[in-house]
């Protein structure tokens, strides 16, 4: 049986360029990728990258006062989020070309389009176009999952903070793996009045006894309102922004409800 291609790779995220560009520029087979949104997936365009960059600015903050002490006087000292926005999506997209040039020259041919297995050996794109392949790859990464309570639909997750037009704020974040507490540092850092909500004991389940307790003395040193034993129950937007309440039936009003309470296989 003759196919369009030897392999077919869905998903254009780190896995999924890899496995293609190995293919095609290593063992010499025919590869088509389709990816139906940005090339580099979570790690590159909603995740590791960004998230760096906005650690980076929000250490600054320190720096101003820490100088005084050197002689330096710095006055006026202010942030520029839509200077940070823009300069961040600008390298994203320098990134992204960086992934598609790769591709390309490795002889992939790539479909910007939502692709789906039909059989075995048979995708369909969006458009309603068949490609046919001995071997099919699904490289389609993982998505952000947001519990299923009143007022949810009000809330964002770590994919949309990237994406805001004005920093709140007041932003609580939900959650206390290494994502939130990654975010409640950035938005502390960023001059942001920052809530951390956890229903547990203690942040950053899993990791080290010793370190989790230092980490979490040291968040509440820096100004972050961390607050464990404690849930979201429901939140709804109002003209003053969007009050929550917990699980102890206390209501405190933010201007973003970040949840990043765990991922789903988007397979």
């Amino acid at each position: 049986m003759r196919f369009d291609f030897n392999l077919f790779v869905i998903g254009g995220g780190s896995g999924g360029v890899r496995a293609a560009r190995v293919a095609a520029g290593e063992l010499g087979v025919k590869v088509g990728l389709a990816e139906e949104d940005r090339y580099g997936g979570t790690c590159v365009i909603r995740g590791c990258v960004p998230k760096k960059l906005m650690v980076y600015a929000s250490e600054y903050s320190q720096m101003p006062s820490q100088a005084k002490a050197y002689g330096w006087q710095i006055d006026n000292v202010r942030f520029d989020w839509s200077k940070l926005r823009g300069n961040l999506h600008a390298e994203l997209d320098r990134l992204e070309g960086v992934y598609r040039r790769l591709l390309s020259g490795a002889g992939v041919t790539s479909f910007d389009a939502r692709a789906r297995i039909v059989d075995p050996h048979c995708v369909e794109l969006a458009d309603g176009t068949r490609i046919t392949a001995e071997h099919i790859l699904v490289a389609t990464g993982g998505r952000p999952v947001l519990p299923d309570i009143p007022g949810i639909e009000h809330a964002i997750s770590s994919n949309e903070m990237f994406l805001l037009k004005t920093l709140p704020k007041r932003i609580l974040i939900v959650g206390a793996g290494y994502i939130a507490c990654e975010f409640a540092g950035i938005m502390n850092g960023l001059s942001v009045a920052t809530t951390q909500f956890y229903r547990g004991e203690q942040i950053l389940r899993g990791f080290d006894d010793e370190a989790r307790h230092h980490l979490a003395a040291q968040m509440l040193l820096r100004g972050v309102d961390l607050r464990l034993n404690v849930n979201v129950v429901s939140i709804e937007k109002t003209e003053k922004g969007l009050l929550v309440t917990d699980s102890n039936g206390e209501t405190a009003m933010f201007d973003q409800v970040m949840f990043a309470t765990g991922r789903r296989a988007n397979s």
